[in-house]
This record gives C-alpha cells, sequence and structure tokens, in this order.
C-alpha cells in the first residue's frame, strides 16, 4: 500500500564539479562531470522509498516519450518508487538540469522545465493518480506548474491527507499569489531565501507569522543548511543543529539534494505517526547525510539513517 504521494519535478542532472565558480567572461577546469537523476520530487520520492521499503512511496510527475523518460522509469522501478502516477508527453522533452559544484558544495543550476511544466489539473482526475491519492496518507507536492499543485493540495485536502509543501521556484510568486495552495497544506518546508522571497520577511519568525494570516494551522519548517532547521506552530518554536558531519568522519562535497533528502526523510517519519519533533531529526539528519554524497539522490536508507540517528 502506498503510504506516501510525491508530485512535481523529475529531471536528468548534468553535474560539473569544478574548485571555484567563474567570473564572467572568465573559464574554469572542470575537475569531474556525472550525469545522474534528479529533480526535487524524484529525489524525494526515491529518499521515502530507501527509508519505508518497496511500494510505499509514489511519484506523480510529467516526462518526455524519449531516452531520459525511459531511464528515469527504470530507475524508480528500481529504487522500488510506484511510476503508476507518471504521464508521459510526446511533444516534450524530458526535465533536465544543469549544476556546477564547487569544492565547497555550493551550487548553480540551470534547468529546462520540458514535460515538468505540462501536467494540468484534469490529469489529476485519472482514476489511477486518483487512486494513488486516496490511498497514501501524505501527499508532498514540489515543483509542479502552480495550478496542478494547487488541484493537488484541494484533493488531497478534501480526502483527508496531510498535505507538505516545498515551494521551490514558486517562492518568487509572493504569498498573494499562492493563498490558494497555502490555505490548503498542513506542513510547509523551505529554505531561508525561499522563506524570504515567499512572505517578504528575510527574519524566519517574521516569515512564519505572515503565513499564518493565510492558514492559522501551518508548520513552517525553514532549513538553515549546516545550521539545522527550524520549525513554527501555533504551540512553540522549535530549532535542531545540524549534525556536525566532520566529527565523525564525513565531509560535504555536494549540497543539491539535501534538501529533498530533508522533506523524504521527515514524511516518511510522520507517516510513521511520529512526534514533529522525530520527524525534523530524522530529516536533519537524512539532509546532512546527503550531503556527503556526490549524486542528487544520495539520500540515505533506513539502516544507515537509524545508525546516525542513534
Amino acid at each position: 500500500m502506498v503510504r506516501i504521494v510525491v508530485i512535481g519535478a523529475v529531471n536528468w542532472d548534468t553535474t560539473f564539479f569544478v574548485n571555484r565558480f567563474p567570473r564572467s567572461g572568465a573559464e574554469v577546469v572542470v575537475e569531474r562531470i556525472s550525469h545522474v537523476p534528479g529533480g526535487k520530487a524524484g529525489n524525494t520520492a526515491v529518499a521515502v522509498a530507501r527509508l519505508l521499503g518497496p511500494n510505499q512511496s509514489a511519484i506523480v510527475a510529467g516526462l518526455g516519450r524519449d531516452a531520459i523518460g525511459t531511464e528515469q522509469v527504470k530507475i524508480f522501478e528500481n529504487e522500488n518508487v510506484v511510476t503508476t502516477g507518471l504521464k508521459f508527453f510526446d511533444n516534450a522533452e524530458s526535465g533536465q538540469a544543469y549544476v556546477a559544484i564547487d569544492e565547497k558544495g555550493a551550487n548553480t543550476i540551470f534547468k529546462l522545465w520540458g514535460a515538468n511544466a505540462l501536467l494540468t489539473p484534469s490529469d489529476l482526475d485519472d482514476p489511477v493518480r486518483r487512486g494513488l491519492i486516496e490511498e497514501a496518507a501524505i501527499v508532498a507536492i514540489m515543483g509542479s506548474p502552480l495550478e496542478t499543485a494547487i488541484r493537488m493540495a484541494e484533493i488531497a485536502k478534501e480526502l483527508g491527507k496531510i498535505v507538505a509543501w516545498d515551494p521551490g521556484v514558486h517562492a518568487k510568486l509572493g504569498l498573494e499569489k499562492v493563498h490558494r495552495l497555502v490555505k490548503d497544506i498542513d506542513y510547509l518546508l523551505a529554505n531561508e531565501n525561499e522563506i524570504a522571497n515567499l512572505t517578504g520577511a528575510r527574519n524566519p519568525t517574521a516569515a512564519a507569522k505572515r503565513l499564518t494570516t493565510a492558514n492559522g494551522d501551518l508548520k513552517t519548517v525553514v532549513k538553515l543548511g549546516a545550521r539545522g532547521c527550524i520549525m513554527f506552530s501555533q504551540e512553540k518554536k522549535e530549532s535542531l543543529q545540524s549534525p556536525d558531519l566532520s566529527a565523525i568522519g564525513l565531509k560535504v562535497v555536494n549540497t543539491l539534494g539535501c534538501g529533498d533528502a530533508f522533506l523524504g526523510a521527515f514524511i516518511a517519519a510522520l507517516s510513521e505517526g511520529v512526534s514533529d519533533t522525530e520527524a525534523l531529526k530524522w530529516g536533519n539528519c537524512a539532509g546532512a547525510l546527503k550531503a556527503t554524497r556526490f549524486e542528487s539522490r544520495g539520500s540515505p536508507n533506513r539502516d544507515t539513517l537509524l545508525k546516525y540517528l542513534s
């Protein structure tokens, strides 16, 4: 039985590793290059599957009817992610991302949305996709076209599901334009830049307060990278420090996908009925461990996560 449905972007990542980012007009040597699956929704669906096991995680997304799309399906199936929610388009390429990463793990990203941009609200009325939503306990939304994301949240809320949203690029639209989506979600997970773009407030506490004007019951998680995370709710504000990776002999090599690993572990924990505090610990640890892996989908499996949590 599927416990979590993730809807959003699936990309093929071409990643360049460099010592430093070039200035305008300058040239740097590429030390290493990789071609790996990525995309926020794809990464998160895989992160969930690695923690919960086969057929517990499903992906809803658009892919091109091309070689990349075919390969993505094989990879999801190898990761035990349910793929019946995927839709294939003849008139668009599968999503792609071109990523540069420096020696400190920081990144810059260029994206081709491709088929990711073509999934419509009506696609969610397909009996198979609707069935996945009805079956799941949690729906996570990230990287879908805005109207499709709004409809997904509406359906999930009508069915009494827990809804989590990572705003990503939609944060730049501002709170007024995403108000219809925010009112139907339970958890909003965003980094500092996203939360500031979404609300116009640089201070996370002020940003969380503004979000309650759209949804008084909303729980807001601000991801602070190496500094951990903060959760704001009506009841309290809770902070967690990020694990000290150097103290356990690990090194940051790529921060791309850390937020996806965080979200995947967070909702996986919630699906097991643990407290928000415990779910934050899962997310915080998974995000940190992912940073020690080169690949975008470098989230830990269950044994690894529980080992470091202990």
